[in-house]
């Protein structure tokens, strides 16, 4: 155990050196003050910050065995740490004077400190101090963030466990056998005082035993020395419920499917040649019945030679798409891995009934069918089928993964046997099996928080390292919950050298071709660049991409430099582009009720498809869309001119999206373009939200292939969620992310787009509620596709997706050449409504063909001037394509004429 140093402790302050007071007068009750926030910030040895007041006195506590008093003295705050803690710029500086190795014993024990005022009142702090812990054992050389051996490794038949935890005052290692029945063997590790790092070595190979480690920590939330049996941050593999962690080495045979070493290595010229469709693991085959019943919602599902799902993913590949997007796949916190004891459609409502005694349904219903049939039997308008869904929740095996309890393992919900390193290798078989179709895999990762913190049951790193793997309040200490969750700290060297460790991972081990990163602007914009330069070490085409959205508590650059949309600018580090999503579908994903209603986009009917509620629209507002739809179409370049709608030469940084400019990046590769993904209603449902009541049915599958148009004809590199080529609904929900296979089905046979299944959940959408039925009354139908709309969708998609990939001027690889290259016509004071003209003109000597592009978002068929158009044709594809209607598009010697409704791709001839 590490003990409290007995040297008696100073402080130098602007009057000297100030001695502790002698421990028998110090009253422990000190540590538990009710009422202490969290204010004070000890962020390197010889400074402490705290919230300015008009304190006489302030002292720093120190708990243990020898608890000690020492008081501090006001210094200048230096400007480098104002810079490097902007949050913190307005705090009053205190100087300490004490020697590294006292305060990291120092730091194993409760620290409180106290603040005096006239008139005998005291307030009280407890002490953040995870940048403090940064200081001593990451900035030196071969310290922590060095250290290459976390978790356990074997090296000459000898296995060693190692676990960064420099405020914990013991540790021991548990290790079980390999079945886990025999009690485990304790061994105490020992620790390095320089890295902060406990280790133990074994004498034997421990190969495929489990383990976990005991921890005596003392934890800030109960405010006293827990002793607390956690599982491996740097865990490979896993039990069943990721309780214990599993000694494995990825390089061994035993975790390789057959044929592992020598699969393809799917490559891309470049990241603009990417096209990524997004996919959810379960939702690929849960409802597919092509797909053996015990392999619906698997990884085995991608092994499938000729099921439903595969042979689309065959013909999309065929088409163009190169890279398949897989929702987070690591180790989650929300999904029951015990196959035996989930509940799923197929359960009978028996099942379910006797766990959820107050559902309603269970009253009504004959228990001995199954959930499914239940759910089928009801009115598509009833409100029972979010009823039962929403009961199963807990119970059931879906959720979209954003909820990370272990960042380097796979999940084990999606294995057919999740215990140990079988999940490994069916993980592998499905990265093996989508490499051998041709397709790149992207996986979604998730390192802005965790699943959950504190002493909660999945809290893992909090554990280890309190208050540090975490971003607190600066003043009440809470951790920061603005992504949904615990939001991690990934400014902090470890939680950084955490994410980099498990990416490369991932790259090297798993064979990952780039990665998504969820809420990527709560991360800095260095650590993003150093996490790229670490797995390009190992792959050196890998992409990454994320959500650059600005918000929270790290909102313009508080904190840091962030990894968002405006910083990244130039990086090739894509973000996702809301400014052409929000043109198109109409923006207002937040709004309820008639104001979704009133908020057309481009893509939903604003001006030239009104509904009863957007008669007399807002022609400026639409004409700033249109603008912000041109410039997305031009890679969403910050630089890329533009006629306005006042005639005026404007930029598209001089475009206003809210009070941040349209066009940000500096390359097409920083922008992903689309239109709809998991987050928010899909596509279709978005659109018969807006739609007018009378539009035809093949009027909405028109517009909806039209949306889905501008994204994949955009430069920059488009995204594509799973089935709205399929025109996919989840019958208006707007968050679907733990609402199961009934709301969240895909069918890849084509019959049904899963439309108008029942209101969706309460919990998301009751406010809805009135709004759809009267939409779905209204509608007569028109909204209900058929099957032969849904193939016609999917075709159209296709040709579109072909037209792209047969021509490199639609991926245009800089921003001069965008600029030199892309202009629009119909701009201007006198353009006409529902006509975007893009031509792009072919570079010389090159295979590029010049095109000009028509989006018609018209009901009617539309002619726009362009000279020369007699040197045009329609495109190849078109011409010989599913969508007859185009056969009436003509392009005569001034005049391209295109049908309503309608992308027209004319080439040069």
């Amino acid at each position: 155990m590490k003990k409290l140093s007995m040297v008696m402790l100073g402080v130098l302050g602007l009057s000297g050196c100030m001695a502790t007071t002698p421990s028998q007068q110090i009253d422990n009750t000190i540590f538990t003050q009710p009422s202490a926030d969290f204010s004070a910030h000890w962020l390197t040895p010889n400074l402490m910050l705290l919230p300015q007041s008009n304190a006489t006195t302030t002292v720093l506590y120190v708990g243990g065995d020898t608890p000690q008093r020492i008081k501090l003295s006001t210094a200048t705050l230096p400007e480098a740490i104002a810079k490097q803690f902007p949050h913190l710029k307005d705090f009053q500086a205190y100087q300490l004077s004490q020697s590294a190795d006292d305060i990291k014993q120092w730091l194993t024990q409760p620290l409180m400190v106290k603040q005096s005022y006239e008139g005998k009142s005291a307030s009280f702090s407890q002490v953040q101090f995870g940048n403090l812990l940064d200081a001593l054992y990451t900035q030196g050389s071969n310290d922590a963030n060095e250290l290459t051996d976390l978790g356990a490794t074997t090296i000459d038949h000898h296995t060693q466990f190692k676990l960064w935890a420099p405020t914990a005052q013991q540790v021991s290692v548990l290790v079980y056998g390999k079945d886990k029945s025999a009690p485990a063997q304790q061994h105490v590790m020992t620790f390095d005082d320089k890295t902060g790092a406990w280790s133990y070595k074994a004498k034997d190979d421990l190969s495929d035993h489990y383990y976990q480690y005991q921890l005596n920590v003392f934890h800030p939330q109960s405010r006293r020395v827990e002793t607390l049996t956690i599982s491996d941050p740097y865990s490979l593999s896993l039990s069943t419920n990721s309780q214990l962690s599993q000694v494995v080495d990825l390089n061994d045979a035993s975790t390789k499917p057959k044929g592992w070493d020598n699969q393809p290595d799917v490559k891309v010229n470049n990241s603009l040649d990417n096209i990524f469709y997004e996919t959810h693991i379960r939702d690929f085959s849960a409802s597919d019945k092509t797909v053996p019943v015990n392999l619906r919602g698997k990884y085995a599902a991608f092994s499938q030679k000729n099921s439903d799902g595969i042979n689309h993913l065959k013909s999309l590949k065929e088409a163009g798409i190169n890279t398949v997007h897989l929702l987070p796949a690591f180790d989650i916190g929300t999904v029951n891995e015990n196959h035996d004891t989930v509940l799923t459609l197929d359960s009978s409502m028996k099942e379910l009934c006797q766990q959820v005694t107050s559902l309603k349904q269970c009253k009504e219903s004959n228990q001995t069918q199954s959930i499914r049939d239940h759910l089928s039997q009801q009115a598509a308008t009833s409100d029972n089928q979010q009823a039962v869904v929403s009961a199963m929740r807990q119970l059931d095996n879906y959720n979209w993964g954003y909820d990370p309890y272990h960042y380097a393992v796979p999940e084990g919900s999606y294995a057919q046997d999740p215990d140990g390193s079988a999940r490994i290798v069916e993980f592998r078989e499905m990265v093996m099996n989508l490499h051998e179709l041709g397709f790149r895999v992207v996986m979604d990762v998730v390192y802005n928080h965790t699943h959950q913190a504190g002493l909660s049951g999945t809290a893992v790193l909090d554990k280890i390292v309190p208050n540090y793997y975490h971003r607190l309040d600066p003043i009440t200490g809470k951790i920061a919950q603005s992504t949904c969750c615990d939001n991690t700290a990934t400014e902090r060297a470890m939680m950084d050298k955490l994410m980099v460790d498990t990416l490369v991972v991932w790259a090297r081990d798993y064979k990952i071709d780039g990665f998504r990163f969820d809420l990527m602007a709560h991360q800095p914009k260095d650590a993003m660049l150093r996490a790229r330069d670490a797995v390009h070490a190992v792959d050196s085409d890998n992409y990454f991409y994320g959500e650059g959205w600005n918000f929270g508590e790290v909102a313009n650059n508080q904190r840091f430099v962030q990894a968002s949309q405006l910083e990244l600018g130039g990086t090739q580090i894509g973000t996702f582009t809301d400014r052409l999503r929000d043109a198109v579908r109409g923006g207002a994903f937040n709004a309820t009720a008639l104001d979704i209603r009133k908020s057309q986009g481009i893509g939903s009917g604003l001006v030239t498809s009104p509904n009863e509620l957007t008669q007399t629209p807002n022609r400026d507002d639409y004409r700033h869309k249109m603008a912000q739809l041109r410039i997305g179409l031009a890679g969403n370049l910050r630089h890329f001119p533009l006629e306005n709608a006042k005639g005026e030469q404007v930029t598209g940084e001089m475009i206003p999206y809210g009070g941040q400019p349209t066009g940000y990046a500096l390359h097409p590769a920083d922008t992903i373009n689309y239109v709809s993904k998991h987050d928010n209603q899909t596509l279709w449902d978005n659109n018969q939200y807006r739609l007018p009541y009378d539009m035809s049915t093949e009027d909405r599958v028109r517009i909806h292939n039209q949306s889905l148009s501008y994204a994949v004809l955009a430069q920059g590199i488009p995204f594509i969620h799973m089935g709205s080529e399929l025109l996919r609904s989840k019958s208006f929900l707007r968050d679907s992310y733990d609402y199961g296979d009934w709301f969240n089905k895909v069918d890849f046979s084509k019959q049904s787009n899963n439309y108008n299944v029942g209101l969706p959940p309460a919990e998301k959408d009751v406010a809805n509620w009135q709004l759809i039925k009267t939409l779905i009354a209204n509608n007569e139908g028109r909204d209900t596709p058929q099957p032969k709309d849904i193939a016609f969708a999917d075709s159209v998609f296709k040709e579109f997706i072909k037209i792209r990939m047969t021509n490199p001027i639609f991926r245009l690889q800089t921003a001069d050449e965008i600029i030199k290259q892309v202009r629009f016509l119909n701009t201007g004071i006198d353009q006409q409504d529902g006509i975007i003209a893009m031509q792009i003109n072919a570079a010389p000597n090159t295979e590029q063909q010049s095109v000009v592009v028509i989006f018609n978002s018209n009901e009617s068929e539309q002619s726009l001037s362009f000279k020369d158009a007699d040197k045009f044709k329609l495109h190849p594809v078109q011409q010989q394509g599913a969508d007859k209607t185009l056969r009436s598009t003509s392009a005569k010697k001034n005049s391209l004429t295109v049908p309503a409704l309608s992308t027209v791709v004319f080439v040069k001839k």
